[in-house]
């Protein structure tokens, strides 16, 4: 059953690149995420830095701030504890399925064959961690700088911001300068990972990944602004979304109002609205956000059967083989809350709060992984992607209104 349920998960991947993605760009960026990708081959950056080309370190000694950025992104943690404890169990092209994009160069499905093969588990954790830190391999490095950038050896990236290098400067670069496309600064470069073609997986007739046509109906798409524009600022390699709360509050416009006691029931209202996401809020099916209100005792304890709450998001089951519903918001779209409970003797606050919980699907995964009992070099990792999954959520907006004694006139 752990194999079923990790291969079906993991392994519906390739439908996001199955089938040629849609371009006008002369076929670029069809044939930049062609994948498996071949070997990089012959790879020359200066006598000094030969030795291993492709690895992030090396890129961030020239290109400090891009490497530095990199490092806090969800891009280089896309092959983190809760992949790698499934790969255990896996074929190697069910394997390849996943790294195509967590980790698509031939060099890092390499290092994870290795990795792989070559791990010793002695029944403690200390051993698994302890080879995994050493060793740092390619695999692990998720979507790094080659995944991007490098090609049959060839490096490639946006054009100038300023004026062009002549041929001559640029050969006398570290690895002879880079062909320069601005395929790096248009949206289906992003698809090529986050969308699946129109005969793509689906359920309850929408696709699982759609988020690349959800932008293309987005006002950000009609006033020219890219995946890139919001997820790269300024050029930025920070890839921020919805892991990060304040990339999450600049999407929305969140907030309570017409809070009252009348009666003996306390009411709010709490909306959350999508007025800048470029795409479904959430888009996906692993976050959700819940908006939420319950009332707390003079402790800040909440009191049991007085929380009420609302759903945005796309709730699947673990096989996704059922969808359970679908609240998420599209541009402009506002979901609300209206609360309203019987007052409890006890109550001090009505607390108001939207949540965000980036790895909810995640969570429920490895949650059912572990119950399955794999093998002990696939549960420590699996234990440790529960851990981080369930500690990644936040609060985008919370208010607690008092509760007197003269709050509410039960007349």
């Amino acid at each position: 059953m752990f194999r079923i349920v990790s291969i079906f998960l993991l392994g519906l991947l390739p439908w996001s690149w199955a089938n040629t993605l849609p371009s006008s760009d002369g076929g670029f960026t069809d044939w930049f995420w062609k994948r498996p990708l071949d070997k990089q081959g012959d790879m020359r950056i200066s006598s000094d830095l030969t030795e291993s080309p492709l690895v992030p370190e090396t890129c961030g000694l020239c290109h400090v701030s891009q490497y530095t950025d990199w490092m806090g992104s969800r891009h280089a943690k896309a092959m983190g504890p809760g992949a790698i404890g499934q790969f255990f169990e896996m074929s190697r092209e069910e394997r390849q399925a996943c790294l195509d994009c967590h980790a698509p160069l031939y060099e890092q499905f390499d290092a994870l064959t290795r990795y792989l093969d070559d791990a010793q588990w002695d029944g403690t954790a200390a051993r698994l961690a302890t080879a995994r830190g050493s060793d740092r391999s390619l695999h692990e490095r998720g979507v790094m700088c080659g995944v991007c950038h490098i090609r049959g050896g060839q490096w490639y990236g946006p054009p100038r911001r300023i004026a062009p290098l002549p041929a001559e400067v640029m050969n006398t670069l570290p690895h002879g300068g880079w062909i320069s496309t601005d395929a790096f600064e248009d949206s289906r470069f992003c698809a090529a990972c986050h969308q699946f073609p129109a005969d793509g997986f689906s359920l309850n007739g929408k696709l699982i990944e759609n988020t690349y046509e959800e932008w293309r109906k987005s006002p950000q798409a009609r006033e020219g602004i890219s995946c890139q524009g919001c997820h790269m600022p300024d050029r930025r390699h920070l890839f921020r979304g919805i892991h990060d709360p304040d990339t999450v509050r600049a999407g929305v416009e969140v907030g309570s109002r017409s809070f009252s006691v009348s009666k003996g029931e306390a009411r709010v209202l709490l909306f959350l609205t999508n007025t800048g996401t470029g795409h479904r809020l959430p888009t996906y099916v692993t976050p959700e956000i819940r908006l939420e209100a319950y009332q707390q005792d003079a402790n800040g304890v909440p009191i049991p059967d007085t929380e009420q709450m609302e759903w945005v998001a796309r709730r699947v089951s673990i096989d996704l083989s059922v969808e359970h519903f679908d609240t998420r918001l599209s541009p402009g779209q506002t979901a609300v809350l209206a609360y309203g409970k019987p007052l409890s003797p006890r109550a001090a606050v009505l607390v108001s709060r939207v949540f965000v919980e980036p790895d909810a699907l995640y969570s429920r995964i490895y949650e059912a992984l572990l119950r399955m009992e794999p093998e002990e070099e696939s549960a420590v990792l699996i234990r440790e992607a529960l851990a981080e999954s369930k500690s990644s959520g936040f609060p985008i907006y919370e208010r607690h209104y008092p509760i007197g004694k003269d709050t509410d006139p039960r007349s």
